[in-house]
C-alpha cells in the first residue's frame, strides 16, 4: 500500500477526529478528503500507494471509505493500535449525533415535529435515487454490466430479503466471470506493511466464524443480543458497491422481524446524511430505537461494532495479500459483475421500502424531485439539503 513514514497512534486520532467532524458528503467524498488531508497535505504516502489502497477497499465487502481510513491509521500508526485510533476518531462524532437523535425519536409527536420526520423520509428517497444514478454511471456503464445491473434488480424483487440479496450478489460475480473479463489493471511491486500474513489470516479466519458461527449455536442461545449483534455484522459483512448498499440489508434485518418500523428507519436513514462522517453509524440509530431490549446506548454499541466489525476484519486480514490477489484477472472480473449487482439491489430498494414508506401524494414527489435536483445539479452540500427537505415536510405537513 506503499511504505509510510512513522507516525504515533495519538496523531492518527487527532488527524481522523478532525475529519470525523468535518467530512460532509458521503463515502467518494471522504475518499477526497482523506487524499487532499493525508496524502496531498500530511504526506503519509503516495499517489500510488492511496490509489492501491482505494482498489483494496473497493474489492472487498464493508464501508469503503472506513476500511481506507482505518489502513490509512494502521499504515501511519504502525499496526492495529492505529486503525482502531483512526477508526474511532472517524466514526464517533456521527454516532454520538444519531444517538442524539434517537433519544429525541420518540418525543417527535407534534405536527411540526411529524413533517419534519415525513421530510427525513423524503430526503431519503432523493439520496437512495442519487446512489443508483451515480453508480449505474460508473459500475454498470455497458451493456453486459447493466444487463446483470437489471437481473440483480429482478432476483432481488422475487425473492426478497437477505437470500434475494445473497443470490443477486452471488450471480453477479459469475455473471462477472464469464462476461466481465477485460485486461487487467497493472500490478503493483510489493509494498510492505505492518500486518504479518499469520495475522492477516487469524483476522480472515475470525470474520468467517462470526458471519457462521452464530448461526450454527442451538435456538436457546440466540438471545436478542446476540441477534442484534448477527443481524448488523451479516449486514455489514454483505455489502458491495459503497455505502448506500446496506439499506437494504439493514431493512431485511431490522425492519422484517419487526424491530424498526419503517417509518423510524427511514427517518434515521435520512437523518444520517445531515452527520458527517461514515454513513454506517446510522446503526447506532438502529440500535438505540430497535426493540425488544437491549436498546438504548447499549444497543447502539453493539451495532455500531457489529456492522464496521466484518469490513475491518477483512482489510486488515487482506493488506499482506493484497499486492499478489489484484493481479488476477478472474479476481478483477467477478469484482466488475458484483459491482454492478449492487446497482440492481440499490435500485429495488428505490422503491421497496424507500419510495413506499415516504411517498403518499404528488406533493411528496414534488419535494423528492427538488432534493434530488439539488443534491445532483446544484450546489448545495447535502447536510443543507436535508435541513431544507426536512422544512418543506413540515410546510407539506402545515398546508
Amino acid at each position: 500500500m506503499g511504505p509510510a513514514a512513522p507516525g504515533s497512534v495519538g496523531e492518527v486520532f487527532r488527524a481522523f477526529l478532525r475529519l470525523g467532524l468535518t467530512a460532509f458528503g458521503g463515502p467518494v467524498a471522504h475518499l477526497g478528503y482523506f487524499r487532499d488531508e493525508l496524502v496531498v497535505r500530511r504526506g503519509w504516502l503516495d499517489e500510488r500507494g492511496y490509489a492501491d489502497l482505494v482498489a483494496l477497499c473497493q474489492f472487498l465487502p464493508g464501508p469503503a471509505s472506513s476500511q481506507v481510513g482505518f489502513s490509512l491509521g494502521v499504515l501511519r500508526g504502525g499496526g492495529l493500535l492505529g486503525g482502531l485510533a483512526a477508526w474511532t476518531a472517524f466514526t464517533l462524532p456521527s454516532a454520538l449525533l444519531l444517538l442524539a437523535f434517537a433519544s429525541g425519536v420518540g418525543a417527535l409527536t407534534s405536527p411540526v415535529a411529524a413533517g419534519a420526520i415525513h421530510g427525513l423520509k423524503l430526503v431519503a428517497v432523493a439520496v437512495v435515487a442519487q446512489a443508483v444514478w451515480g453508480m449505474a454511471r460508473t459500475l454498470a456503464p455497458d451493456r453486459p454490466r447493466a444487463g446483470i445491473a437489471v437481473a440483480a434488480l429482478f432476483v432481488t424483487v422475487f425473492a426478497a430479503g437477505s437470500p434475494g440479496q445473497l443470490g443477486a450478489i452471488a450471480l453477479g460475480a459469475l455473471a462477472g466471470l464469464l462476461l466481465c473479463r477485460a485486461a487487467p489493471q497493472r500490478p503493483a511491486g510489493p509494498r510492505p506493511v505492518p500486518v504479518s500474513r499469520r495475522a492477516g489470516a487469524v483476522a480472515l479466519v475470525t470474520a468467517a466464524l462470526l458471519l457462521v458461527v452464530p448461526r450454527l449455536l442451538p435456538g436457546g442461545l440466540h438471545v436478542q443480543a446476540l441477534a442484534l449483534f448477527e443481524a448488523f455484522y451479516r449486514s455489514g459483512a454483505l455489502v458491495f458497491g459503497g455505502g448506500h448498499v446496506v439499506l437494504p440489508l439493514l431493512q431485511a434485518e431490522v425492519v422484517a422481524p419487526g424491530w424498526v418500523s419503517p417509518g423510524t428507519f427511514l427517518a434515521g436513514y435520512g437523518a444520517a446524511q445531515a452527520v458527517p462522517g461514515p454513513l454506517f453509524t446510522v446503526a447506532a440509530y438502529l440500535g438505540a430505537v430497535a426493540g425488544p431490549s437491549p436498546h438504548g446506548v447499549v444497543g447502539a454499541a453493539i451495532a455500531l461494532v457489529a456492522i464496521f466489525l466484518p469490513g475491518l476484519l477483512l482489510v486488515y486480514g487482506m493488506l499482506p495479500y493484497w499486492d499478489a490477489v489484484r493481479a488476477r484477472p478472474l479476481a478483477q472480473a467477478a469484482l466488475r459483475g458484483t459491482n454492478a449487482a449492487v446497482v440492481g439491489i440499490l435500485g429495488s430498494a428505490l422503491y421497496d421500502p424507500v419510495w413506499t414508506s415516504a411517498v403518499d401524494n404528488p406533493r411528496d414527489v414534488a419535494v423528492a424531485v427538488l432534493a434530488f435536483v439539488l443534491l445532483t445539479v446544484g450546489p448545495v452540500p447535502p447536510w443543507l439539503v436535508v435541513i431544507l427537505t426536512a422544512l418543506g415536510g413540515v410546510a407539506l405537513a402545515s398546508a
